[in-house]
């Protein structure tokens, strides 16, 4: 019985061992993904923080393709998409309650920012 226990044992490790060899390789297979940061820092603007009203403004040091601002489980409260790229803009929001947003800038060389906004009501 203890023959046959330790021979099954020996001849299971070979095999878990080949398993895990294999799963490195295929781990090590895959081509690694790189993420880029921002090319040329950008020089962004947004103001009044926190927002009080129902528009802030954006300033930027590039142009701007599109605007949008969501909240924070992903509903977009804000789209704009400019045919001519602006380096400023106005967002005017309707009826905005309390919390925070993230505002979307994409730029003309293809580039996004994504920004954390605070909308307080008015006092």
């Amino acid at each position: 019985m203890k023959q046959t226990l330790l021979l099954i044992i020996l001849l299971l490790i070979p095999l878990c061992l080949h398993s895990q060899r294999d799963t490195v390789n295929i781990v090590r297979n895959y081509p690694q993904k790189t993420f880029a940061r921002e090319a040329a820092p950008s020089n962004i603007n947004i103001f009044p923080v926190p927002v009080r009203e129902n528009s802030f403004t954006i300033k930027t040091d590039r142009d701007m393709t599109s605007v949008k601002v969501t909240n924070m489980i992903g509903q977009d409260i804000f789209r704009a998409e400019y045919s001519n790229p602006v380096p400023v803009t106005k967002v005017l929001l309707k009826k905005p309650t309390r919390g925070m947003y993230l505002v979307t800038i994409a730029f003309t060389d293809g580039t996004r920012i994504v920004r954390k906004v605070m909308i307080e009501n008015p006092e």
